[in-house]
This record gives C-alpha cells, sequence and structure tokens, in this order.
C-alpha cells in the first residue's frame, strides 16, 4: 500500500497546499463532514494535472471539488485525496465581451470582473456560493438563468490526461445538469463566458436587487447548501414541503429553514448524519403526501 505521508509529501510544491486529515467541515458549506485523507489545492492548471497524474501513477483514489457548496459529506470522512480547485483563482482573462477564468474563481469574483467591464449576461450568478467549475458541473441558476446561457467552452482534463477545450454546444447542458455530472472523471480547469455589452450603472442595479432577495428570501445566516432539491417538473420543492407542514422541523440540529422550506439548513450544530436523515424524511413525507419524487440537488459524498 503506498504510504499516504510519502505520497503527500511529493505533492507539495509552491503551486500545490496540502492538507493531512482535514476535517471536511472545513471544505464545505454545510460545515459539517469527517475527515479526508489528504486535501490538495493546486493553485494553477499544471499543478491540477500534476496532482491528478500523481494520483492515477500511485493508484490513489481522488475526489474533486470546489467550495464545497452543493455537497454533503458524511460523518465517517473520506479515505481518499480531495482535490479542492479553490486555489484555482487568479487567472482571468477579459477580450471584448468574453471572459476567460480558472475552474477555482467563485462566481461573486467573476461576476464583479463582468460588472467593471460593463458585460451583462451573468447578474443570476451573483451571490451564488460556488465556484465557476462547480457551477459548470451542474449547470447552476438562479432567477431565471443559467450557466448555459452564457458559456462557450469548458477547458478539462481527459481520464487519459489530455487538457483540451470543449464547446459549451457539446457538454449536455440542462436543469442541474452537465456531460460532468455524468462523467466526473473529466476534470473542468477553466471556461469561458461570452456576454454583451451593458450600462454598468444598470448591471449593478440587478446585481444589488438580486442579491437583495437572496438576503431577504433565503437563510444565508445558516450553514447550508442552497437549495436542498432539485425542482420537480410542475412544482416548486419549497412549496411542497411548506405544504406538508415542514416548515421548522428539526432532527438533532438540522432544520427546514422556517424562511424558506426549500433549504435545510445546519441550524445547531448538526451532524451530516442528522441533515441526511433530515432529508430522507422531507423526501417520504413529500412522497407520501404529495405523490412528488424530490431528488436531491446536494451531491452526498460517499
Amino acid at each position: 500500500m503506498t504510504d499516504l505521508t510519502f505520497f503527500a509529501e511529493s505533492l507539495k510544491s509552491d503551486s500545490c497546499e496540502v492538507l493531512l486529515n482535514s476535517p471536511m467541515s472545513r471544505h464545505t458549506s454545510f460545515k459539517v463532514g469527517g475527515c479526508a485523507d489528504i486535501v490538495a489545492v493546486p493553485k494553477t492548471e499544471k499543478a491540477l494535472h500534476d496532482v491528478i497524474s500523481k494520483a492515477k501513477e500511485n493508484n490513489i483514489d481522488f475526489i474533486v471539488i470546489g467550495n464545497g457548496s452543493n455537497l454533503l459529506v458524511k460523518d465517517c470522512g473520506l479515505n481518499c485525496l480531495v482535490i479542492k480547485t479553490t486555489g484555482m483563482d487568479n487567472a482571468i482573462v477579459v477580450e471584448n465581451d468574453s471572459i476567460k477564468c480558472s475552474a477555482g474563481t467563485s462566481l461573486t469574483r467573476l461576476c464583479l470582473v463582468a460588472y467593471e467591464n460593463s458585460l451583462t449576461g451573468l447578474e443570476f450568478a451573483y451571490g451564488i456560493p460556488g465556484t465557476v467549475g462547480g457551477a459548470v458541473f451542474m449547470n447552476a441558476g438562479a432567477y431565471g438563468g443559467e450557466i448555459k446561457d452564457v458559456l462557450t467552452g469548458v477547458t478539462h482534463i481527459t481520464p487519459e490526461g489530455s487538457i483540451i477545450t470543449e464547446a459549451a454546444e457539446n457538454l449536455s447542458l440542462s436543469y442541474r445538469h452537465s456531460f460532468y455530472s455524468d462523467n466526473p472523471d473529466y476534470i473542468i480547469s477553466g471556461a469561458e463566458f461570452r456576454l454583451q455589452k451593458g450600462n454598468k450603472e444598470d448591471i449593478k442595479a440587478k446585481m444589488d436587487d438580486l442579491m437583495g432577495r437572496r438576503k431577504d428570501k433565503q437563510p444565508l445566516e445558516y450553514p447550508s447548501a442552497g437549495s436542498t432539491f432539485k425542482r420537480p417538473e410542475g412544482h416548486f420543492a419549497g412549496a411542497l414541503i411548506e405544504q406538508c407542514g415542514l416548515k421548522g422541523f428539526n432532527i438533532r440540529g438540522a432544520e427546514v429553514s422556517e424562511k424558506h422550506a426549500g433549504f435545510v439548513i445546519n441550524k445547531d450544530k448538526a451532524d451530516a448524519s442528522a441533515i441526511f436523515e433530515l432529508m430522507k424524511h422531507i423526501q417520504e413525507t413529500v412522497k407520501k403526501e404529495t405523490g412528488v419524487t424530490l431528488e436531491p440537488e446536494v451531491r452526498i459524498i460517499p
């Protein structure tokens, strides 16, 4: 068996930070989850490629995450390498009406760069607490907009180790779905967006309006993973959950938000098992009372 400490040391460089036995509660927005054997934080595409190559050479299992804003990691932790892309946040290039950036760039930073360059089309993403890579992976969206509306291309590392750029039209982008959600062994390293020239004041006004709506209607003061369930066809998950009388329902500190029933929050020192149990209870109750099956939007690992 490969010595994990030795392997971890081999990953360390000026371009890659490495953490051993790191609690996943530090790397996810739910603030829960047991320890990961190794967390590597590459700062460049080359460093990302090198970490993946070394993991494969040494038969080390790995997963790739961004800001952990859509993940529920179980209390038993992860006996694998976690590659966290948030270190890859320093490469943003603006050319006319397009923006290229690394996978670890935060959506909020991307939106601000668009605003600073009077580019419109990304306002819907302002305040979504994820990275570009994570947003592409799940085709993130809000307030009538989706990543697929402005995405033109994605650079990824193939399972064979090649780095290529694929046109967005070839990535099976649909509601909370992409080629990458079906093929997680293709690792997103960057993305390109095509926007439109706009009025800077109008862009700022729309960003401020949407951020105000988030603060008014969403329980941003508590750890969560955003919307817990996908929108069922013909329904809204939050409305169904509220209809079933589950607002405020609590299991060991995990709670259905009283502010917005579509959010499960870590109200009071919940662990991952409590959140998972609450999610199952919501699904079972909604199915029993309405006949609608709720599908988690949150990725549950492992």
